[in-house]
């Protein structure tokens, strides 16, 4: 089993800055081709994007200052750098006082990735007849207190990297979501249940 990485904990200052690295679409797709290619330069980054080796080294540089990505020093020589994706657990805590920029930076974090969830979503609906398995959809309701909210949400982080292992034949990347609030802030709460 792999070591889970060592968890960044983003205060309201650090939100801004992430929020305005992550806003440029360019620096997203770095991080989209980082993650599934593991180690790449500015060239290679450049030909899948469809970017001058310019553009791509300048938002590099910038997703670094951010510690989303790291130089591979023992591949970088002269002007050419390698880059590889910093496996981070970023978490805000909750209840964190906020500015209302840093609140406002927050939401379009979220936004963002909720945009990124909600496609993930519609493909799993859309392929699930044919995933042959690989697409699973749950969602549950559950009458909790707030310390087993606290001891389901530990829970899970252990069970994700429970199984986080080194890439065996025929795995293949899957993306996990976990959302879990009050129903009394839905608009049309429902019975718990499960389906």
């Amino acid at each position: 089993m792999a070591e889970p990485p060592e968890q960044r904990v983003l205060t309201g200052p650090d939100l801004k800055a992430l929020q305005k690295a992550l806003a440029n679409p360019v620096r997203r797709d770095i991080l989209g081709y980082l993650g599934k290619h593991g180690e790449a330069n500015s060239t290679s980054v450049a030909k899948a994007l469809g970017e001058s080796t310019g553009t791509t080294s300048y938002h590099l540089r910038k997703l670094a200052e951010q510690k989303l990505i790291a130089e591979i020093e023992e591949r970088s020589a002269g002007r050419e750098r390698w880059w590889r994706s910093m496996m981070t657990n970023i978490y805000t805590p909750p209840g964190l006082e906020l500015t209302d920029d840093e609140r406002t930076a927050a939401t379009q974090i979220g936004a963002l990735k909720m945009s990124h969830d909600l496609d993930l979503v519609v493909r799993a609906y859309a392929g699930y007849d044919s995933s042959e398995g690989w697409n699973q959809i749950y969602r549950a309701g559950l009458t909790l207190t707030k310390d087993q909210v606290e001891a389901f949400a530990t829970d899970f982080r252990a069970l994700l990297w429970k199984y986080t292992t080194e890439a065996e034949p025929g795995a293949r990347d899957m993306a996990i979501r976990l959302v879990v609030l009050p129903e009394d802030n839905l608009t049309n709460p429902t019975p718990a249940k499960s389906d």
